[in-house]
């Protein structure tokens, strides 16, 4: 039976009957056509899908539409405002941090949840915060330059030597522990 909800999606409220195993995700891209949060592995796993849930990151394939009833969302189409791109999103270009591009909408919302929670983080934090979402094409580098730059944090210049040194941003499959869906998100369901 669907429940009647109302979402706030990018400072805009949205009133609609969800049903109950519906998934934030799935109406966000097939309901509202904000198609910028991506359908990647549908497990929590990748990161594709990531949004900001009350300000803080979220695989929204793992989270009930229901259970976002009344909360603040933000999408990756809530990032510019008008021709302005938003910090990150110039930083991103600017650092050539975008190549296919299927992973950019959840390294920017995981990134701008960071640093509105902490504007100058450390390197490890920046490597931390983004190990919950999966890149194929730039290995990394770049991605976590550009959040550094945006950061402003004086350290994007001499950030690639000090990454290229440093562990994988994200385990190998083998080293994955806790199974499916235990990244660092906090997940509410």
């Amino acid at each position: 039976m669907a429940k009647s909800v109302i979402l706030t999606i990018n400072h805009k409220d949205y009133e609609m009957a969800i049903e109950p195993n519906e998934t934030l995700l799935e109406v966000l891209r097939d309901r509202l056509g904000l198609t910028g949060t991506k359908t990647g592995c549908n497990t929590g796993d990748c990161g594709a899908c990531t949004v900001l849930m009350d300000g803080k990151p979220v695989n929204s394939c793992l989270v009930l539409a229901v259970r976002a009833d009344g909360c603040h969302i933000s999408t990756v189409e809530g990032l510019a405002q008008g021709e302005d791109l938003h910090p990150l999103q110039a930083a991103f270009l600017d650092k050539g941090s975008v190549q296919c591009g299927f992973c950019t909408p959840g390294m920017l919302m995981t990134a701008k949840g960071l640093l509105d929670e902490n504007p100058h983080p450390s390197t490890a934090e920046i490597r931390e915060a983004l190990s919950g979402n999966l890149c194929r094409c730039t290995g990394y580098v770049k991605i976590i330059e550009a959040v550094a730059s945006a950061a402003g944090n004086g350290k994007a210049d001499s950030f690639a030597a000090k990454v290229e040194d440093a562990a994988p941003v994200i385990p190998l499959r083998g080293e994955i522990q806790g199974g499916k869906g235990e990244g660092n998100r906090n997940v509410k369901q």
